[in-house]
């Protein structure tokens, strides 16, 4: 019988910006990059944050000289779930192809991205790298099928719009929703309904509820929402995710353990963090 797990791994986990610091060793300083390898090694891409750059290096190597075909779905154009795409190696090597997916909300995906390398952003434009690349905006709701994974976009509540994305395969359920904020009754059912009976749960817990008021308007949320969602949603496992950067591993630990306290199956996520479904 052909095996059909998914494999997560985490290869960015802070919002907003990198913290290269050794007080944030644990957790990690690259900013948001989630992989999703499925059964026949096809590697599926959650963002483009800093980390980005560590797993396309990785992803040369494991080809050992073979074409690589990438398929990237970005949830918006912040800096800080972008900013890794120029130093994406596999991005210039001719044997290639990245297809770079997003949802219906935002900027045209092409536009955002190639403006993102235009002068004077950067010394290379898009249109000069090599491997070959097309771009995809996928209405909310629709699915896009990959090796018998299917990757369904939908509407999260952020500045400018977001997508968070269900990804399926053989009943394993992953959701992915970085980038939002509680308080829009629509977008909070529209996330509910997409997380709804999910293995795994990624949520943006930026903030403490402590905080969080500072920082409203801002596009997320705390861990005392995100465990709300785990439990309404009847979620198996729950990982909070895009730390802030004033949030040292000490910090982190501490929110772990409230959250743990109101949903026990809760971690957070942490660059090298795998799981198999």
């Amino acid at each position: 019988m052909a095996d059909s797990r998914l494999r997560l791994r985490f290869w960015g986990v802070r919002g907003s910006t990198p913290t290269p610091q050794v007080e944030n060793l644990t957790f990690g300083g690259n900013t948001s990059c989630v992989e999703i390898r499925t059964a026949d090694d096809h590697s599926i891409i959650l963002d483009a944050g800093s980390g980005i750059r560590n797993l396309g290096q990785t992803l040369l190597k494991e080809a050992a000289g073979n074409p690589i075909n990438i398929k990237l779905f970005l949830t918006h154009f912040h800096w800080d779930h972008i900013q890794g795409i120029p130093f994406f190696i596999p991005l210039f090597e001719a044997r290639n192809r990245v297809s770079f997916f997003s949802g219906s909300s935002g900027l045209p995906l092409r536009e955002a991205i190639e403006g993102q390398m235009a002068k004077p952003y950067f010394p290379i434009n898009l249109d000069q790298v090599a491997a070959a690349r097309d771009f995809h905006q996928i209405a909310d709701g629709d699915g896009f099928g990959i090796a018998g994974v299917t990757v369904r976009p939908f509407p999260l509540h952020h500045p400018q719009g977001a997508s968070g994305y269900r990804i399926e395969s053989d009943g394993a359920v992953i959701v992915y929703a970085t980038d939002y904020e509680p308080g829009d009754a629509r977008l909070d059912d529209v996330l509910l309904e997409n997380a709804d009976g999910a293995d795994i749960l990624i949520c943006d817990a930026q903030y403490t509820p402590e905080t969080y008021e500072a920082h409203r308007g801002w596009g997320h949320g705390t861990w005392e929402n995100a465990v709300h969602v785990a439990k309404k949603a009847r979620v198996k496992k729950l990982l909070l995710f895009h730390h802030d950067p004033t949030h040292d591993d000490d910090m982190i630990l501490h929110i772990v353990g409230r959250a743990k306290k109101c949903f026990p199956n809760t971690e957070a996520a942490w660059e090298g963090f795998t799981a198999t479904l």
